[in-house]
């Protein structure tokens, strides 16, 4: 047998080939391995810039919100549901809003849509505690309506109360809530206008409404609108926004109307409303037979209405003959029951008030003593 010699070509170039790769991993080694890491660049500093004072109106919007903001609530609208298969009763919640403490007794003020249909409504403090609330009344009409806590007195921090009928266009206001759950948030705007008119959740107009680009958002609802001496002049309601966020269109019940509507709640649990002791035909009918203010239906028995001598509409040998038809309530128009109505606000059960009637094609006046109506 020919044993081939041990060093054939191809072992050679095997042998070659160990020795390139051990020079070359020794290479790497020493150069790359072991080469000292250049050290990291030098850093100086960037010495902090001292701010200096707040500018006057920085610190004085600082200063309002502490003082306002332990006085502005979260509210949570809870509904009972049961399961339509195990039958278990389930609280879930219906949504969230904004309020604020009216008084020591513990009493919050907010939008009647915040707690519209809840089972339970749940109110947390600024300090983070919660408490259970009773509904002591509502008036869906202008959109609000008062809770109660059984929070201690030392807990209770009031707002004060401002005006809204000298409120002007371009005055700062500032509005503190609970936008989409975030509690105690402060946005900050101008009155953009006044006289504004918005329904409320039952459809009625709600008169003398302040306009303001504060961003108010879902959440909002029932928070306070505060001028910049920190007063109370009006409860946001509601926006104008096509997307559902701020568009820089905010409305806030006037103050002066919240001032008026909030102690007849406390008292009585509702609005006490001044009336006629009248019914009045729909407005749409109105209008159908050429009536331009609002038609006399029906006179209650012993009502004012009836003492001042106001007649309904009757039927006479199989002939209808329209009542009385109202144009105007001392010296403001009325076209409409919705006129009427807003009218009647501006006046107090005992109050007495000069009509302007239209009776078979001549006006004439009447004096009426405004009686409590439901």
């Amino acid at each position: 047998m020919n044993i081939p010699p041990a060093n054939t070509p191809r072992q050679k170039r095997v042998s070659f080939a160990v020795l390139l790769l051990c020079i070359l991993l020794g290479w790497w080694f020493f150069f790359v391995y072991q080469r000292p890491v250049p050290p990291p660049p030098e850093v100086t500093p960037i010495a902090v810039t001292a701010r200096g004072d707040l500018a006057a109106d920085e610190q004085s919007t600082i200063a309002l919100f502490r003082s306002a903001s332990p006085a502005v609530v979260y509210i949570t609208n809870i509904e009972v549901r049961r399961n339509i298969f195990s039958l278990n009763i389930h609280e879930i919640p219906q949504g969230t809003g904004s309020g604020f403490i009216w008084d020591k007794q513990g009493r919050i003020v907010t939008n009647y849509h915040v707690i519209e249909s809840a089972s339970r409504v749940e109110v947390t403090l600024a300090d983070r505690s919660t408490w259970q609330a009773t509904l002591v009344g509502v008036a869906p009409d202008k959109d609000l309506a008062v809770l109660q806590i059984s929070a201690p007195a030392e807990k209770l921090l009031p707002l004060p109360l401002g005006e809204s009928h000298n409120l002007l266009v371009g005055q700062k206001v500032f509005a503190i809530g609970n936008p989409f759950g975030l509690d105690q948030s402060l946005t900050s705007g101008i009155v953009s206008a006044l006289g504004r008119e918005i329904k409320s959740a039952t459809g009625r107009a709600i008169q003398g409404v302040i306009q303001t680009d504060a961003a108010i958002n879902p959440g909002n609802s029932g928070g306070p609108l505060l001028d910049s001496a920190g007063r109370l002049i009006g409860v946001n309601t509601a926006i104008y926004s096509p997307s559902g966020g701020s568009a820089g269109i905010g409305f806030a019940v006037p103050v002066d109307v919240v001032g008026r509507v909030i102690p007849e709640i406390i008292q009585h649990g509702r609005l006490i409303r001044p009336g006629l002791g009248i019914s009045v035909a729909d407005d749409q009918i109105a209008r159908r037979v050429g009536v331009a203010g609002v038609l006399v239906m029906n006179v209650q028995p012993d009502s004012s209405a009836e003492a001042a001598g106001m007649r309904g509409t009757r039927r006479i040998r199989g002939d209808i003959i329209f009542g009385d038809i109202i144009l105007a309530v001392d010296d403001h128009k009325v076209l409409s029951y919705d006129d009427l109505r807003n009218v009647m606000d501006r006046y107090k059960v005992g109050d007495t008030v000069s009509l302007t009637i239209e009776r078979e094609d001549r006006q004439m006046q009447l004096r009426v003593v405004l009686e409590e109506v439901g």
